[in-house]
């Protein structure tokens, strides 16, 4: 088959179209004939070498696709519903390897995508949608009325954070560049903070005096400790990446690395009871374990799209071998939502 291989870690040159060997599925297992691939900040990360968990080099990167199974083993039955059977349109989380023409995965990790939905927005959903909303609903309880500033609420987990918020009657405050301001207002962001010309922490305060209930930083670094002065009593910061760590242009930089990781704060567990705040880490790689609630929060999150209360915004679609061109895209800072790969 053909696949999207990282030679070594680096910038998206290191990419390379090569043909190889066909998975093949074992006891548990699916086979699935990929259609569309949904590319993450995390997959960046894996191509520069620091997400945690990275094979080192050659691998297939990428953890989330949509497809249509191709072959079923004995033992893929999934955890509740009818047996999957060669046909099904599906989406699935990988353990890396998405970036092909096939993929091998657990029946515990495939779900069936509803009637009706385009592969695009399958490959669009599992790891933004779930990430949100595990994130605002199953973690922090988030209720009507509560307020969330959203960091990045243009990129992929943002915009779904977004229409999740606005589903559930949230008021948002969400930052962006200034290229993105109009379209965070047309969205439906009750604030929309450009960080280049504002102080998110001071737009916030104004509006909030006592704080917000709650923060979802990707950044890392010093925006960890920026993020917490948001928060009020009972706020909640969560943290789901560290962006700032990536160097520029796609670039493995070993100081950037340190810098950020010397900036980020150390939480005290003293000082968090005492100003009554929470800081929660989420990584859907470590929730595999979790079967029964991710497939729970995905139903309905489904259900949702199928109602037409969140719908994934696709920035642009590239053919798989053009990997490189779509990573760099993402680095340029030209995506407003989701950037997919597509195989023919």
């Amino acid at each position: 088959m053909r696949a999207l291989v990282v030679r070594r870690y680096g910038s998206p040159e290191v990419f390379e179209s090569q043909q190889v060997p066909d998975p093949q599925p074992k006891a548990g297992e699916l086979l699935i004939r990929v259609k569309a691939i949904g590319i993450n900040f995390a997959d960046l990360l894996q191509r520069m070498g620091i997400y945690p968990g990275t094979p080192k080099p050659p691998f297939i990167p990428g953890l989330e696709i949509a497809g249509v199974v191709e072959k079923v083993v004995e033992g893929s039955r999934p955890p509740e519903g009818e047996q999957f059977k060669p046909g099904d349109a599906v989406t699935a989380l990988t353990n890396f390897n998405a970036y092909a023409e096939w993929v091998v995965a657990p029946a515990r990790q495939v779900h069936r995508l509803p009637a009706g939905m385009k592969f695009d927005d399958g490959a669009a959903i599992p790891v933004n949608y779930l990430t949100a909303y595990h994130s605002m609903f199953t973690m922090s309880n988030l209720q009507p009325g509560d307020r969330i500033l959203i960091h990045g609420a243009a990129g992929g987990v943002g915009i779904a954070a977004v229409q999740l918020a606005r589903a559930r009657g949230l008021v948002t405050f969400g930052t962006a560049g200034p290229a993105k301001q109009e379209y965070l207002r047309k969205m439906g962001v009750d604030h929309a903070i450009d960080y280049e010309k504002s102080d998110f922490v001071d737009v916030v305060r104004k509006f909030a005096p006592d704080g917000i209930e709650m923060v979802m930083d990707p950044i890392g670094g010093k925006s960890f400790s920026r993020s917490y002065k948001c928060l009020g009593p009972g706020g909640r910061l969560v943290v789901y990446g560290f962006s700032a760590a990536a160097g520029p242009g796609g670039k493995r930089s070993v100081l950037r690395g340190l810098t950020a990781l010397l900036q980020t704060p150390r939480f005290s567990p003293l000082k968090l009871m005492g100003e009554s705040i929470s800081v929660i880490g989420v990584n859907l790689g470590r929730m595999q374990s979790r079967t029964a609630l991710m497939r729970s929060e995905l139903d309905e999150i489904f259900q949702m799209y199928s109602t037409g209360k969140i719908k994934p915004v696709i920035s642009k679609t590239f053919p798989l071998d053009q990997g490189a061109v779509a990573h760099q895209y993402m680095h340029d800072r030209k995506n407003i939502g989701k950037v997919i790969l597509s195989v023919k």
